[in-house]
């Protein structure tokens, strides 16, 4: 199965970035919709598969449930999407490499995070709330003991889960970029979206889905869920542009500002001593 190396994963993670900065607004606010859908549904089947999962299983529950789970980071990436995560790693880069702006970056995050509420919110509401999905018995359940534990972590807690949550989320989307091939993107996908799953991370746009779902039944508040939005966006904001885009950014496009400022298939010549040969510019990615 053919894949990319680190380099040029790299360049392709930093014009898809370009690319969704330059994305039109409503293009960003569908496509963020649909992510933020695709995320729930994604926790909803987490859900319907263990709840009623017998107590003597132990951890095996929880490990099926983390299985399941990654079918919405798939159907993101795959069919098509714009999610929050994705983008803190990928648009960062971008202008950690000075192919965007800031206004660029944080205008896309802005967009991205209204529309992946709306998606997750419309999940929770109209097929767990209003098709009781997760309204009764073991799926109310498994859905308020899920919420009341994201919801028990105190600031610093919810901080550090979301970093190691989109540490992985982030590292499951730059596999996907490693490979052309819809069975190398899948794969790529699973496993790190698997781990942050079954580890118990927080992840800022499931927690879109879980707790307002848990609202709408009647349990905890809107002012609880925003104490625990805020650290976990900032978490999330952390371990995808740090972790991933700014560490492998630094280490393999050290030369991106020179190669990124020629014509696609020139070359950048710089003529004085010491300085960095000849390099290429990233070719666009579709």
């Amino acid at each position: 199965m053919a894949y990319h190396k680190p380099e040029r994963i790299a360049e392709i993670t930093v014009e898809n970035g370009v690319k969704k900065a330059h994305n039109s607004a409503i293009n960003v606010m569908i496509l963020g919709f649909l992510a933020g859908a695709f995320i729930a549904l994604g926790f909803l089947l987490d859900i319907r598969v263990i709840a009623g999962a017998s107590p003597e299983w132990g951890g095996i529950a929880g490990f099926i449930g983390a299985a399941v789970f990654p079918v919405g980071l798939i159907l993101v990436l795959l069919a098509g999407g714009e999610l929050l995560t994705g983008n803190m790693m990928a648009v960062s880069l971008a202008r950690f490499k000075r192919r965007v702006s800031t206004k660029e970056m944080m205008r896309n995050l802005a967009l991205v995070t209204v529309s992946n509420m709306l998606g997750a919110l419309f999940v929770a509401y109209f097929f767990g709330h209003v098709t009781g999905l997760t309204g009764s018995g073991v799926y109310l359940e498994k859905l308020v003991d899920m919420a009341g534990h994201k919801l028990d972590d105190s600031f610093l807690q919810a901080f550090l889960s979301g970093i190691g949550c989109n540490w992985l989320v982030a590292l499951a989307v730059w596999l996907s970029y490693g490979s052309d091939q819809m069975s190398g993107k899948i794969l790529g996908i699973w496993f790190p979206t698997m781990a942050f799953v079954a580890i118990g991370f927080q992840h800022v746009v499931a927690n879109m889905f879980l707790i307002p779902a848990a609202i709408f039944e009647g349990y905890y508040s809107w002012g609880e869920y925003l104490m625990n939005f805020i650290p976990v966006w900032l978490g999330n904001f952390v371990g995808g542009a740090l972790f991933v885009g700014a560490t492998y950014g630094t280490v393999y496009l050290k030369q991106e500002k020179q190669a990124a400022a020629a014509p696609r298939g020139e070359q950048t010549h710089v003529p004085s001593a010491g300085a960095p040969q000849q390099v290429h510019s990233a070719q666009n990615v579709s």
